[in-house]
């Protein structure tokens, strides 16, 4: 049966195991694309911005509501609201997150192969050969569903541990690691031949690439890295304790997340700008570009080129695992305490439900293309339906949720800790969560449907 639940132990544990969260492989490819080709340092100061106006209150929504109701996403939204229908808005978000971490075990596995690939040495070598690699393999009926699934056991291993000897125990071991590998390959990338170019392009300012496209680029970027709207900040906030600082938490996660991301372009950009080669967008960027722009940055050092290629993929699952151990852990509690039923056997249930998912999101990218809906291959259906749909969805009803329908009181007592914190900004936080957040969701909604 479900014994009491868990909670972080220390600060230090929930913004790492809560930074971890966030952070991911979209740090390491979407952010440092996006960044190069809209501005460079402008768009880093557009994004910062967006932080402000919704990632950090979008956190602060989740927050709220995940501590003081002490409970699973589904649960927490239905003590607040007093049993009304608002609990489907919880249910929602254990959806979405369920689907996300079933399609995103697919890209994750991808990474674990390349792990391994490149330990043994096997993709080293011209841009042809490693094109065809990443074909092969990602066709293969066998080795995607393998890997895929792997990982998410890999997730299972950690989450059937608990809050504290799991989640919290591998987060600050993970993150420091990932940090660390941050920093030593960024330094070892902005010291290649003719990488000063790379280093320019990221953070030299061109604004005249700034325009209201670069904005909503900006302000889905922020939506999308901080993980607003699967409820996995809601379900971790309900492990914090009542003396941690919800602000000065958000406020770290989100300091954090960009610096990575920043970093992250810092590795990139540089190497690549060495053998002047441009970076390209997606999948391509770390599966087939990046190998070929390692193997050639350091053709007259292959032993250092095997060293940087190893540590570039083993950070890709590192920030890998730290996203989808979150991700699990939405369902996992709430299996656990509605059913009451043991943490194991409830991992257990996402952990399959989640594998099913992956191995037919695997087939539809290579092995069995017809396995489609509306036209797009499951993976990019499940992929359109949670970034268009669900997330944004998910997201505004928190904020109608927390800025209108739930006490006042229960806002303040949250953000100032019962009184025992000094926080002048909950008039702000309310009127952005109010107005604010949800002009910028939409605005996010429309522009990926393509309306703006």
């Amino acid at each position: 049966m479900n014994t009491e639940r868990g909670n972080f132990g220390s600060k230090l544990g929930v913004v790492l195991a809560t930074a971890g969260s966030a952070v991911g492989l979209g740090n390491v490819w979407r952010f440092p694309y996006m960044a190069g080709e809209n501005g460079g340092a402008a768009f880093i100061i557009i994004y910062i911005a967006c932080i402000f106006l919704l990632g950090i209150p979008g956190m602060l929504n989740e927050f709220i509501v995940g501590r003081h109701a002490q409970a699973n996403a589904a649960r927490a939204f239905d003590v607040l609201s007093n049993g009304r229908p608002w609990k489907l808005v919880g249910y929602l978000g254990i959806l979405t997150s369920t689907i996300i971490l079933g399609f995103y075990a697919v890209v994750a596995g991808w990474c674990l192969q390349y792990l391994y690939a490149s330990i043994a040495g096997e993709i080293n070598g011209n841009a042809e050969f490693v094109r065809d690699y990443f074909v092969s393999f990602s066709s293969s009926p066998v080795k995607p569903v393998l890997w895929g699934v792997g990982f998410v056991l890999l997730t299972h291993l950690v989450v059937i541990r608990g809050v504290r000897s799991g989640i919290e125990r591998v987060s600050k071991l993970l993150m420091p690691i990932l940090i660390l590998l941050l920093i030593f390959l960024m330094i070892v990338s902005c010291l290649l031949p003719g990488a000063i170019e790379g280093v320019k392009f990221l953070l030299m300012p061109d604004f005249s690439k700034i325009n209201s496209l670069v904005f909503l680029d900006a302000l889905g970027q922020a939506f999308f890295s901080l993980s607003l709207g699967t409820a996995v900040l809601c379900t971790y906030a309900s492990y914090f304790s009542k003396e941690t600082d919800l602000l000065g938490s958000a406020r770290q996660i989100a300091i954090l997340d960009t610096l990575i991301a920043i970093l992250s372009g810092l590795i990139i950009f540089p190497a690549a700008a060495s053998v002047g080669v441009s970076p390209d967008s997606g999948p391509s960027l770390i599966f087939i570009t990046l190998p070929n722009v390692f193997s050639q940055a350091f053709a007259a050092m292959p032993v250092a080129g095997y060293v940087v290629s190893v540590m570039f993929y083993a950070l890709l699952v590192f920030a890998a695992l730290t996203s989808t151990i979150s991700m699990h852990e939405i369902g996992t509690a709430f299996f656990s305490e509605e059913m009451n039923w043991s943490r194991k056997r409830s991992a257990c249930v996402i952990t399959t439900v989640c594998s099913v998912i992956c191995v037919f999101c695997a087939l539809s990218t290579g092995a069995w293309p017809d396995l489609q809906v509306w036209g797009s291959s499951l993976m990019e259906f499940c992929d359109q339906l949670t970034a268009n749909v669900l997330l944004p969805l998910g997201s505004m009803l928190t904020c109608f949720f927390v800025g209108w329908y739930i006490p006042k009181q229960v806002v303040h007592d949250e953000l100032t800790n019962g009184g025992t914190l000094r926080n002048r900004f909950v008039g702000v936080y309310l009127f952005a969560v109010r107005y604010v957040c949800p002009i910028c969701i939409s605005l996010i909604f429309l522009h990926q449907l393509g309306v703006l």
